[in-house]
């Protein structure tokens, strides 16, 4: 939803340190000693190349049209992810029906009429993402949202509307959505309510708005009903900051008897509720102990639930229609590893199913229920098959203060011959923390797990305080924590991985993006002798600058960063921003930092990571910056994240002595632009000079 998307302020991996001073000519040398060779075992497994694990996949995002006449996908057209079509009975009769050259379309889904196909596409991203339409019949393409420095919303689509959606427009006042209802056979809008203030609105089948939603002086939300085109003066409920994360209401059936909440009020963890419109009264769907309800199937004509998922360390799907119930055991009964449905048909009778095998690269199948058939439509990568794919472990580690963080490890190849999870010698690892911080990482295959274990290191990620998913409780355990008791849990998930042998003490690096950028920067500046080195993606390195430079459309929800971050309009809050700003303490870095930045990202500003490097700089800290003019909040072009992750797998080589792929001609053939620090990364130099 747009609220929880907002939240999630800094999506991407990253870290910062805190480090003593140290001689920049021994820093220098840090950066050039390609330090311990390769384990043997490692070096017995076959390198993955990159372009296998970062390249574009060969289909991915298969869905299946409503009326179930049509199958869609991504795929390259002249080397960048378009859409694709192909009727369901021949998928191998297929054309491109987009002509994107430049950015990949990256999201896409079929309009509720099956007459044709919407997505959504920013410019070198700034995240003003526009909505694109494209006509079956014709194959005609259009701009459904004309408009400059706008970002679309869809607020809801409908199963009796099906040629219009609802959608939300802030060309008029960037801060705010207006609601418009969007034709989308002719393209017309028309206005349907302006807003001077909320932060979302909730619709019912008819495309009729039921609620408006508005941020509270707490930090919490308020929800207002709509009655008649008309908001009510007056909240018919509330939350506060603690709730503000875990409580939203989830939609309605298609008659609008009943309204969905997901709601953590009056317990931990978010429960599924449903509420009867009529008469208020609300029941318990389901709950769990140790984890939000994360998921939901519902009919896809009467929108009543059929289902729902959990995710704790992995997820699990409950069914409560028996028919459902069928369908999901006889999937798990032909399937390995993990699966979800991806797309349904109208009629209920076709399921486009992905399935995660964990160690082999990802298929989807089509599902014929009432013929009983599994059939597959696709590898996403087929070049991985027969790779040397680890598993991921599960784990649960404890902080010091006694709060449980779920946990996942990959080890490197050869590294585990008992598989117990714990490497028979300790390896060199990378701590690859998620961004957000309202976030969190999971199970499954995760292609920087892949990549930087089969380079030679354990990769570790921990959902550390703050992180979602786990109730309203250990996300507040966040609250005013960046860099104090949020970076001491990554720092107590080192030091376990150093205690169980799985890591070497003086050979663990930390990388990042976005809060996990932040992360990084705090690991390199408040905890210098812990890491070797870092890798910041995207990450802000001021909290002051970052939260006054958030998106417009982001300012509702001001009054949730202050209370969970630090508020700069007080002088305490000031102070604290300040004391956990990583930029005022650049001058302890004494360990290689790697730093990559989009110009364009709205969220953490290309000044977040000007400003350290020019710090660095001042003190004469060597710093590698890699700059991508056409990027914004992390990298979308494949030769662009191509290039990067070539750098910095050399860049880990130079500083953990891991193993890397030549950079050849990653460099040269994206737009990055090496901006510092050319010589502290090995072969870059020279790739550059080539």
């Amino acid at each position: 939803m747009p609220i929880r998307q907002a939240l999630a302020l800094l999506a991407g991996t990253a870290c910062v340190a805190l480090a003593a001073a140290t001689p920049t000519s021994a820093i220098a040398d840090h950066h050039l000693n390609n330090g311990a060779s390769m384990t043997q075992t490692s070096e017995a497994a076959a390198l993955i190349p990159r372009d296998d694990l970062f390249g574009n996949p060969t289909r991915s995002n298969g869905r299946i049209s409503p009326d179930g006449k049509w199958l869609s996908w991504l795929a390259p057209k002249d080397g960048v992810m378009n859409i694709w079509l192909a009727p369901t009975g021949n998928p191998d009769d297929a054309r491109a029906m987009t002509s994107a050259t430049d950015r990949p379309i990256r999201s896409y889904f079929w309009a509720p009429d099956s007459n044709s196909l919407l997505y959504v596409q920013d410019k070198g991203g700034d995240e003003n993402f526009l909505l694109y339409g494209i006509d079956l019949a014709s194959g005609k393409e259009r701009t459904l949202t004309p408009f400059e420095d706008t970002r679309v919303q869809i607020f809801a689509t409908s199963e009796t509307i099906r040629d219009k959606v609802l959608v939300g427009l802030n060309n008029r006042d960037a801060r705010f959505h207006d609601a418009h209802l969007l034709d989308l056979n002719n393209g017309e809008l028309e206005m349907v309510m302006q807003n001077d203030g909320f932060a979302g609105f909730l619709a019912d089948d008819n495309l009729d708005l039921r609620m408006a939603i508005r941020p509270n002086p707490s930090g919490g939300m308020d929800f207002y009903k709509i009655i008649d085109g008309a908001i009510a003066e007056e909240p018919s409920e509330s939350t506060g900051l603690e709730d503000s994360l875990t409580t939203q209401p989830a939609g309605f059936t298609t008659d609008g008897k009943t309204m969905y909440w997901i709601d953590s009020r009056g317990r931990n963890t978010a429960a599924l509720i449903a509420e009867d419109v009529a008469t208020g009264e609300k029941r318990i769907i389901a709950q769990n102990p140790k984890a939000d309800i994360s998921g939901a199937m519902a009919d896809p004509k009467t929108g009543e639930i059929e289902a729902y998922s959990f995710t704790y360390l992995k997820t699990e799907w409950t069914a409560i229609d028996p028919e459902i119930k069928a369908s999901l055991d006889f999937l798990e009964s032909q399937l390995e590893g993990e699966f979800g449905v991806q797309s349904r048909t109208e009629d209920d009778t076709k399921w486009i199913i992905g399935n995660d095998p964990l160690t082999s690269p990802s298929k989807t199948f089509v599902y014929d229920r009432e013929a009983g058939t599994l059939t597959e439509f696709y590898t996403t990568r087929p070049e991985l098959e027969g790779a040397p794919l680890q598993p991921m472990h599960p784990l649960e580690l404890t902080s010091r203060d006694g709060l449980t963080l779920p946990s996942y490890l990959t080890l490197p190849p050869g590294s585990d011959s008992d598989g117990d999870g714990v490497p028979d010698a300790a390896v060199p690892m990378v701590l690859l923390v998620h961004g957000g911080p309202w976030a969190r990482d999971g199970y499954g295959f995760n292609s920087h797990h892949q990549w930087l274990a089969n380079r030679g290191y354990a990769v570790l990620s921990v959902n550390f305080r703050g992180s979602t998913g786990f109730g309203k409780e250990f996300i507040s355990a966040g609250d005013l924590e960046w860099g104090k008791a949020m970076h001491d849990d990554l720092i107590d998930a080192v030091n376990w991985a150093i205690e169980e042998g799985i890591a070497r003490k003086d050979k663990v690096a930390i990388m990042g993006g976005s809060y996990g950028g932040y992360a990084t920067l705090a690991g390199l500046t408040f905890t210098p002798d812990t890491f070797a080195c870092g890798v910041d993606i995207v990450g802000p390195s001021n909290l002051e600058t970052l939260i006054a430079s958030v998106p417009p459309y982001w300012e509702p929800l001001i009054a949730q960063f202050h209370e969970r971050m630090g508020n700069p309009n007080t002088q305490e809050g000031l102070a604290m921003l300040k004391e956990r700003s990583p930029l005022y303490k650049a001058d302890r870095i004494s360990k290689p930092l790697l730093i990559g930045q989009g110009a364009n990202d709205p969220r953490v500003k290309q000044a977040e990571s000007d400003q350290i490097v020019g710090a660095m700089k001042d003190a004469g800290i060597p710093v590698t910056y890699v700059l991508f003019p056409d990027e914004g909040h992390g990298f979308a072009k494949p030769e662009n994240n191509i290039a990067f992750n070539a750098v910095t797998e050399n860049f880990l080589a130079t500083c953990l002595g891991g193993r890397a792929e030549p950079l050849g001609e990653t460099v040269s053939a994206s737009t990055a632009e090496i901006a510092e620090g050319a010589d502290f990364v090995q072969g870059l130099s020279d790739a550059l000079a080539d």
